[in-house]
């Protein structure tokens, strides 16, 4: 399959190329900006997605998208850029896919479309785990955006028939970020409480990816991309007592469970996550 990855010199799409290529897939890799040291086997082409001609001709020829390019948080720049900008390139991406007959496309959602975690001022979730039925409740443009992404992903399965998945990933940490992030005494249990302490590993952000592409599915479907355990070294319910005290609880949480569920991404893509922060081996512990 020849796939096309836009924001493939970002945080994520750096991995995510070489994933697919090792998966025996061909990948076309676009960006702003090419990365200084590309991958072997990626094909990489400079494109800017607010310009949809330049999108569809990189689009040329290819079987799939998958869709990563956005600002990845708000403040960066003004509110009006970072919701035009990520709308405007999911928007293009999706129609370059519809122009070429492309059926199926990934595209980079987030658990900030939830609202939750650059809401301000801060709010709790309503429940957890937390699953894909969650209300969004956007309080911000990042969020809003995100959440116009995976409407807009609706609207044109409906139209082209094509089937998308959006994946609501957490706090993505390259190999040791995570770990860094969880020792680092400046990362407390109260700042991270509205989002449950969770993060996922870019290796299985970019696994999921691969799954995706061969999953049996059709139509649009959203799936958390989430790690099995928290950030924090204290049990799960321990904190989820001491700074959450008033969350409605839909499940259990042993030990350093997550607080999100990701049974629809281990029911209907076969993910389940394999790195954690605790354990340099790559094996979840929860």
């Amino acid at each position: 399959m020849k796939v096309l990855v836009t924001g493939g010199n970002g945080r994520l799409g750096r991995w995510v190329g070489p994933a697919l290529v090792a998966d025996g897939h061909e990948v076309v890799s676009v960006d702003r900006h090419l990365p200084a040291t590309q991958a072997p086997g990626v094909h990489y082409r400079e494109v800017a997605m607010d310009d949809l001609g330049q999108v569809i001709g990189a689009a040329f020829g290819c079987n799939a998208i998958v869709h990563l390019a956005a600002i990845p948080q708000p403040y960066m720049h003004p509110d009006e850029v970072v919701f035009l900008n990520n709308v405007g390139a999911t928007y293009n991406a999706l129609q370059a896919a519809m122009t070429h007959g492309i059926d199926r496309a990934i595209i980079a959602s987030s658990i900030s479309a939830y609202g939750m975690a650059f809401g301000r001022p801060v709010f709790p979730p309503l429940y957890a785990p937390i699953d894909e039925a969650h209300p969004f409740v956007a309080k911000d443009p990042y969020a809003l955006s995100k959440e116009t992404d995976e409407r807009t992903a609706e609207m044109f399965s409906r139209r082209a028939g094509m089937s998308v998945l959006a994946y609501r990933f957490h706090w993505i940490g390259q190999p040791g970020d995570s770990r860094r992030r969880a020792l680092d005494p400046a990362y407390s249990a109260e700042q991270d409480a509205v989002n449950l302490w969770g993060y996922i590993d870019v290796r299985d952000a970019a696994r999921a990816v691969c799954l995706g592409l061969k999953a049996d599915l059709h139509g649009f479907h959203p799936f958390n991309i989430v790690a099995r355990d928290t950030l924090r070294s204290e049990p799960t319910a321990e904190l989820i007592e001491r700074h959450l005290p008033n969350l409605e609880l839909r499940g259990q949480f042993p030990g350093h469970a997550a607080g999100w569920s990701t049974t629809r991404a281990e029911e209907m893509l076969g993910f389940v996550p394999q790195y954690s922060w605790r354990d340099d081996s790559g094996n979840t512990t929860a």
